[in-house]
């Protein structure tokens, strides 16, 4: 049944106050980051469902610095690890060191630079598969363990990675496993010609204008109890279940394509991802109601970076990209027939 029996729905006052924060946060990033809306309100969505991001471009493209605009909007502690192949697991979570005290010496936990609110791994592909398997804890269960002791970590907590798709030697690709903790992967493409000389006119040495705090913690957290109730129709959660088990070869809903071409399909992790970033979307559109529109907006950032394709699928022209857009075309919105009693 649907989600209106556990909470309460939004009222258009909660929207209309949600929206007009985000609007202001998403000011703030604009003017820091120019001609890059798209990218920016996914970043926001992902951001409201509490999620982890990967971001994928070319160097220059300016992702460092929207993860920096972000936190001083936002008034979070930011952290900057700059992946290397030398980086070892200690370096991301912190290590326990022999101190004087009173009565003796003991081991003492001193912090990693993961203890924050907003980490940036640069480059997270460069470390080697250890330091990065450092970071699966901390992104799914918010906390560390190191010599059997847990630390909780500060909350909210973010992890925005990035990574370069050229220069791809000496690097190491991400697991499943890990590349499955993180929400959305976005690509950053780069900006037109008329931003691109606006950026040239306005921004001496490409440095980007001093942005003040424009939601406070209280208010970011507010605004993740209104993305939580936002309501999601029992059709649209049967559309997403569907759309993602479409995504695996061996159901009897998987188009031809992808038992053609996909190897491995989605996780469960990426039909709770899509429910979670549909209703942030929602609410970024002043929508009290997540539907089909929000599914299919952020279905792309989720599924993309989840499916596996079989090695005969590039020299067919196939990318993942390519096939999330079949399957959007292809899985029908209804797929079974709704009560008469619930709401659409």
């Amino acid at each position: 049944m649907s989600d209106t029996r556990t909470t309460k729905l939004l009222s258009p006052e909660d929207v209309s106050a949600a929206q007009k924060s985000i609007t202001k946060l998403l000011d703030g990033l604009g003017t820091a980051i120019l001609g890059q809306q798209e990218l920016l309100e996914r970043v926001v969505i992902c951001l409201l469902a509490r999620g982890h991001l990967l971001l994928e471009g070319l160097p220059g493209l300016g992702k460092t610095e929207l993860v920096k605009s972000l936190s001083s909007l936002l008034g979070l502690q930011f952290r900057r690890l700059q992946f290397t192949p030398d980086l070892l697991p200690s370096d991301i979570v912190g290590s326990p060191i022999l101190q004087d005290v009173e009565g003796g010496r003991k081991l003492v936990f001193h912090q990693g630079p993961i203890f924050a609110n907003l980490v940036l791994a640069d480059e997270i592909n460069r470390a080697t598969p250890k330091t990065q398997a450092a970071l699966l804890e901390a992104m799914q269960e918010r906390r560390v363990t190191v010599m059997g002791e847990s630390h909780q970590l500060p909350l909210p907590f973010f992890v925005l990675a990035t990574q370069n798709p050229i220069e791809l030697e000496g690097t190491y690709p991400l697991p499943e496993a890990q590349i499955d903790r993180f929400m959305f992967k976005v690509n950053v493409g780069s900006v037109s010609t008329d931003v691109l000389q606006q950026i040239i006119s306005t921004r001496k040495g490409g440095v980007p204008p001093q942005l003040e705090t424009v939601m406070s913690a209280d208010e970011l957290q507010s605004t993740f109890d209104l993305v939580d109730r936002v309501h999601l129709p029992e059709a649209v959660g049967n559309y997403i279940a569907r759309l993602v088990n479409s995504t695996h070869p061996d159901r009897d809903e998987a188009p031809e394509e992808v038992r053609k071409f996909v190897r491995y399909g989605a996780s469960p992790r990426a039909a709770i991802a899509i429910a979670s970033t549909a209703r942030a979307a929602a609410l970024v559109a002043g929508k009290p109601n997540a539907g089909f529109d929000e599914v299919r907006r952020v279905a792309p950032s989720v599924l993309g970076h989840r499916l596996i394709l079989d090695y005969s699928a590039r020299m067919e022209g196939w990318t993942t990209a390519r096939m999330v857009d079949e399957l959007l075309v292809q899985v029908p919105e209804v797929g079974r027939p709704i009560p008469a009693d619930v709401e659409v």
